[in-house]
């Protein structure tokens, strides 16, 4: 939680990787958030995952 919040608020979404690698070791094996994660993007401020793990709609 503490990387997608620090991804959400400073518009870090160069860190994606890190927040698939940390939802890896926790157990995640989704394909479709893992791969978005670590894919080129664009990230932006509204991304999906970071939003479904913040709670934000």
């Amino acid at each position: 939680m503490a990387i997608a919040r620090g991804i959400y608020a400073d518009r870090a979404f160069d860190r994606t990787p890190v927040l698939a690698d940390a939802l890896q070791d926790a157990g995640c094996d989704d394909d479709d958030i893992l791969s978005h994660l670590c894919g080129t993007g664009p990230h932006v401020k509204g991304c999906w995952i970071v939003d479904l793990l913040l709670g934000k709609q």
